[in-house]
């Protein structure tokens, strides 16, 4: 993983994180309106992974998503097991021991949304009080927890009448880290530092239960665990270090998931040589239709390359919507998503929201 660009913090402005939502949101769906118009139907998006409740625009079971991916491509995913948030801790651990998976894992909502609920576990005890903080009723997986230090976004397209699929947005993904004196509690050490403070509100949000611990000398505590942008990380755009192998390989791995079309992998990795030569990475989940092309949350993009970025994501997604209902797929009424939309806002509202 390339250090941290030393102007990443240079912009006085960042489109995405500082100006009102109209602002970036209106030209967006002007566009789609458009997009809407020229291909005869609003609600294409969703028929853009027709195997995908409609296409991951929103509510789709991780699970789910899982049980599409074929045997080759399931070789560079990080295994995990469904459990119920309300079972009993011994049905949990004989699933876990029955499933190959050892502490730390990560524990995650089915059904989620911008990384809430998401939390590395390290023992039986943590696992239960953590899944306590859940509606009962709730599906959540166990997975491996993947050590690798890096982590990326892979975002790929491919319309169901190409042969071969390309990466159109590669994102980097910091998770920011302060280091102990042995005197400073970690509260301490985020307003502190020059680069937590500017986001210490999200940071002492996201470490609630170990804020006033003391930090001993010397050592480096990681105060984000998950690649998310809501959740404190810093995003850099990588486009430079796409490859054709890193390209053939999610290809591939694309092309063996059931009516997979277009959509983000998010991977941890060992080294970015190893990404860019196609290997050396794990895939610890992958979405649909609501994914976005995360460089553009680079703060340094020109605000003109993020309207230009995201509109592109916009066509594809119509284009390929398209191409699917002319092969005879049919698109999701609006108030069918918009009812899938509002249950998943309800539920995630229910997750603790700390790491």
């Amino acid at each position: 993983m390339p250090p941290l660009p030393n102007d990443i913090g240079s912009p006085s402005f960042s489109l995405l994180e500082d100006a009102p939502g109209w602002v970036i949101e209106a030209p967006l769906y002007a566009y789609a309106l458009w997009l809407a118009a020229k291909h005869g139907g609003l609600t294409l998006p969703a028929l853009a992974n027709p195997r995908i409740l409609i296409g991951g625009i929103a509510g789709e079971s991780k699970a789910d998503l899982f049980s599409l991916v074929g045997p080759a491509a399931r070789e560079r995913f990080a295994p995990f097991v469904a459990v119920r948030a309300d079972a009993p801790s011994t049905d949990i651990e004989e699933a876990r021991e029955g499933a190959g998976l050892a502490y730390p894992l990560v524990a995650k909502p089915d059904i989620g949304l911008n990384g809430r609920g998401v939390k590395i576990v390290r023992s039986a005890e943590e696992l239960a009080a953590h899944l306590a903080k859940f509606p009962s009723s709730a599906n959540m997986l166990l997975q491996r927890y993947v050590a690798d230090e890096g982590e990326a976004g892979v975002f790929y397209v491919r319309k169901p009448s190409e042969e071969t699929g390309r990466i159109t947005s590669l994102t980097l993904k910091y998770f920011p880290a302060v280091e102990g004196d042995g005197e400073r509690t970690l509260r301490e050490l985020i307003l502190t530092n020059p680069q937590t403070k500017k986001r210490a509100d999200i940071y002492l949000r996201r470490n609630v239960y170990r804020l006033d611990e003391v930090v001993p000398e010397g050592e480096r505590q990681r105060i984000v665990s998950v690649g998310n942008h809501v959740r404190g990380s810093v995003f850099v755009d990588g486009a430079a270090h796409v490859t054709p192998a890193m390209t053939e390989t999610f290809d591939r791995i694309a092309k063996d998931i059931e009516g997979f079309h277009f959509g983000r992998f998010d991977v941890r990795f060992s080294d970015l040589e190893s990404l860019k030569r196609g290997d050396g990475f794990t895939i610890i989940e992958y979405n649909g239709a609501s994914s976005e092309p995360t460089h553009v949350r680079d703060p340094r993009t020109p605000a003109q390359k993020v309207w230009r970025d995201s509109m592109e994501h916009w066509r594809y997604a119509y284009e390929i919507g398209a191409e699917q209902r002319a092969r005879g797929a049919r698109p999701a009424s609006l108030s069918d998503i918009w009812r899938i939309v509002r249950a998943e806002q309800a539920l995630v509202t229910q997750y603790p929201d700390e790491e």
